[in-house]
């Protein structure tokens, strides 16, 4: 078996892997670091994503605010010092309601969002002396507001979102929030940590070595049969994977892992705008069947659930240039933990149950009842922790770090979450926000006493 080195090896090429690779390479001078993974980078699960990002964020505490307003102001200047390379946008997230209940929640959401850091609230209910709403852009991100817009007047949610269910009576718009190509900006960091010495190798781990309670390097299969490579720094940046690298170096990672699906279908009826901003039901429902097809659903044992009551959370953008017809809806309304498993299996109803919930938010869908476009469905594994905050720092092996449990949030945040762990690694000062996602806060009382009365994960 030959033997190798590298300074620092990180097992994954997703997203997180790579911002790691990129934040230690470029930013801070480490000049040999391996990144290994079985497939091409990018292709677990980073390029299944919406591409969306916020800061917009529930506490307890700021932590995740913080964390996320990094990672964007990180964005910003790579697209700033690309000429967008990787079209980042502002558009925003678009929540909405019919629930008068609801509206009340989504007040309190937008000033404890505000107390957090994420800015302040503009509220619009048809008074006079009141903040003018200022529609988001298509493109670009620069000279935008931050905070949100809460809008009450009727008469502005017509104006603005007349697509909209004529039953909404109010919106929230998240501003610092948008989308971008997770090809483009993945591509890009990688290159730039490849030109600053990082390597990539199409390789398994099989095991991590140690010597004492220390990591001293990894034994890799490759096509060209099995390779050692010695390393006193280890990163565990698997995704779904984190469980199984967890157990070879004995620590026992609290993540689990939910499959999320995504469909994408041609709007060739243009009934949403192409510069409509990601879009979001807030209000549970039932599914819009004619009395036939729920006569005809009640009949078995297998469709009867369609009936039932189904959460909140469906939600859609836009995808592609202004002349692509491409809309991608997204909703989970199974949230068990499962074991992954790779392809992942494909629901067939799911683009029809997704289309038809939807439905409910933007009524001129209905205009492809029983006469859905071919649609295309893929997805992956929000792997998470039960609180749904990352992972980031140092594990209780020495020389071994994690970066994971990223959840759906994945993209957004692993700019930030790769310069926060390039931090742990390199001993450099940390953010205040650091100790939020340590492995560590799970040894404190005082957090699982918090853990017992978290209110809200942030999951859309």
């Amino acid at each position: 078996m030959s033997e190798r080195t590298a300074e620092v090896v990180i097992c994954g090429a997703g997203i997180a892997g790579i911002s790691a690779a990129y934040h230690l390479t470029v930013n801070f001078g480490v000049r040999d670091v391996l990144l290994v993974d079985e497939g091409s980078p990018l292709s677990l699960t980073s390029d299944k994503s919406t591409e969306c990002y916020r800061n917009w964020w529930p506490g307890p505490g700021s932590a995740m605010v913080e964390l996320m307003n990094r990672s964007i102001d990180i964005l910003e200047e790579l697209a700033i010092g690309t000429g967008n390379g990787f079209n980042l946008n502002r558009r925003g997230y678009l929540f909405a309601t019919a629930d008068p209940d609801r509206a009340q929640v989504f007040r309190q959401t937008a000033e404890e969002a505000a107390e957090l850091g994420a800015g302040p609230v503009r509220f619009h209910t048809g008074g006079s002396g009141e903040p003018t709403y200022h529609p988001a852009p298509p493109d670009g991100f620069e000279g935008q507001p931050t905070g949100a817009d809460l809008i009450t007047d009727p008469m502005m949610i017509r104006e603005h979102f007349p697509y909209l269910s004529p039953e909404t009576i109010a919106v929230v718009h998240p501003r610092r929030a948008g989308w971008f190509s997770a090809q483009q900006l993945g591509s890009l960091l990688l290159d730039r940590a490849r030109q600053h010495g990082a390597r990539l190798e199409q390789a398994h781990v099989s095991a991590v070595r140690k010597e004492g309670d220390r990591v001293a390097g990894v034994d890799l299969e490759t096509s060209a049969g099995h390779r050692s490579v010695a390393s006193r720094t280890f990163v565990i940046a698997a995704g779904p994977h984190l469980r199984t690298v967890g157990e070879m170096i004995g620590v026992d990672l609290p993540v689990f892992s939910e499959y999320h699906a995504k469909v994408a279908i041609s709007d060739h009826l243009g009934v949403v705008p192409r510069d409509a901003p990601l879009l979001i039901w807030s209000d549970s429902q039932r599914l819009p069947w004619s009395a036939e097809e729920k006569e005809s659903l009640a009949e078995s044992d297998e469709t009867r659930w369609l009936l039932d009551t189904f959460p909140q959370g469906v939600h859609a953008r836009p995808e592609g240039p202004q002349g692509s017809p491409i809309l991608l809806i997204l909703w989970t309304y199974h949230t068990e933990a499962v074991e992954p498993v790779f392809p992942p299996p494909v629901d067939p109803e799911y683009p029809e149950i997704a289309l038809r919930g939807l439905s409910t938010m933007i009524p001129g869908l209905r205009g492809y009842f029983g006469r859905l476009p071919k649609p295309t469905v893929d997805g992956g594994y929000y792997t998470k922790t039960q609180e749904n905050r990352p992972l980031i720092g140092p594990l209780p092996v020495g020389g071994a770090y994690i970066i994971g449990a990223l959840s759906g949030y994945g993209l957004m945040a692993s700019p930030g979450a790769g310069e926060l762990l390039a931090r742990h690694i390199v001993g450099h000062e940390l953010p205040s926000y650091a100790s939020a996602f340590s492995l560590e806060r799970y040894d404190d009382p005082e957090y699982q006493r918090l853990l017992k009365t978290w209110r809200t994960t942030g999951q859309l």
